[in-house]
């Protein structure tokens, strides 16, 4: 059924997302996940499995057609906090004793928003890998993984979930890019998955 109009579950194995690409049937927008070894999980993989999946992929959508229209994004599930030494601000309140957040309930829910939902936890990483992406650039806006979903709809212009949906009021990544015509674009760049270092290709 891929490529198909239904409305059925479309997650398919990333052979298939490959082969629609090689055959220049490249989605305008796809979710890679990594399989279980190369997903960055403590529990069963490392960073340097999850290095060969993230180089891989990037190198071989680098040599598609494609690629000058392409726009690669980064994003983390979970980090455990670890790393992290600041706490995210609350903007989704949530009074259930499964939100508590250090020891505490997450805020003051305002009547009618629906409850379990705290949010931010952890700061995590997110990566924009494009030829229109700023070289050099950290964006300080505060962003999260609905900030991806904005992206898309303002892109192809499909307006809000809604229902509190956490895309009406995510940052944009917009920052991230530079649209202007004459700005220099940032170049192919081929990594090693095994090293990560730079290859010449």
């Amino acid at each position: 059924m891929i490529g198909q109009t239904d409305r059925a579950n479309h997650q398919y194995d990333t052979e298939d997302f490959w082969a629609a690409a090689r055959n220049g049937n490249l989605p305008s927008v796809s979710f890679l996940k990594a399989p279980a070894y190369q997903d960055g999980h403590a529990s069963n993989s490392d960073p340097l499995d999850e290095q060969q999946f993230v180089v891989s992929a990037i190198n071989a959508l680098q040599d598609l057609p494609q690629w000058n229209e392409t726009a690669v994004i980064i994003t983390y599930d979970d980090s455990d906090g670890w790393y992290d030494h600041v706490m995210s601000p609350v903007v989704s309140a949530s009074a259930t004793s499964a939100d508590a957040l250090t020891g505490a309930a997450c805020g003051v829910p305002k009547e009618g928003e629906y409850q379990g939902r705290c949010g931010f936890g952890p700061r995590l990483p997110l990566l924009v890998i494009s030829r229109w992406a700023r070289t050099n650039y950290v964006d300080h806006n505060v962003t999260d993984q609905s900030s991806v979903l904005r992206f898309i709809e303002d892109n192809w212009e499909l307006g809000r979930i809604g229902d509190q949906s956490f895309d009406e009021r995510a940052g944009s990544i917009m920052n991230m890019f530079d649209f202007k015509p004459g700005s220099n674009r940032a170049r192919k760049l081929y990594l090693d998955p095994s090293t990560g270092q730079r290859r010449e290709r």
